[in-house]
């Protein structure tokens, strides 16, 4: 199997915007990483990233294999012309599985038991505020007046 040297990620997802993707990656592949980047020039060893701060642009330099999380501003995406698109439809697609990868999909969670929430008692109407705070005090006992 061969290794990436970067692995390019957007900077967020749309379903939650939580930007962690990137990062949970990087530490699950113990890689260094870069976020926000508008700009990339790659080396032997090393990429230099530029990515934007609250304050600006900041430069960093993290040495492959790397994670990159990229922003919207690094290029310039193109779209497929309609000659293109009519072509495309005709080419066969092959179908492969996640074994043709060998990638293990088995689960890693083990589901023990779910169960529902206990239901939650019906409340009482009270008449005064002293009725209350005698419930309180002496039913619930969460007041305790000691003068």
């Amino acid at each position: 199997m061969k290794q990436a040297d970067i692995i390019i990620l957007g900077k967020q997802a749309i379903d939650g915007d939580n930007n962690q993707t990137g990062q949970m990656l990087g530490a699950l592949l113990d890689y260094p990483q870069a976020t926000n980047a508008s700009e990339i020039k790659l080396s032997a060893d090393s990429a230099d990233v530029t990515r934007e701060v609250d304050g600006g642009l900041q430069s960093i330099k993290v040495s492959m294999p790397t994670i990159v999380t990229v922003d919207l501003r690094l290029n310039e995406p193109r779209y497929a012309s309609l000659p293109n698109i009519m072509k495309a439809k005709k080419k066969p697609m092959d179908e492969k599985t996640t074994a043709d990868y060998g990638v293990d999909t088995t689960p890693r969670l083990n589901i023990e038991a779910t169960s529902e929430p206990e239901t939650r008692a019906a409340g009482i109407k009270v008449a005064s505020v002293d009725e209350l705070v005698e419930k309180l005090k002496n039913e619930a006992k969460v007041i305790s007046c000691q003068f």
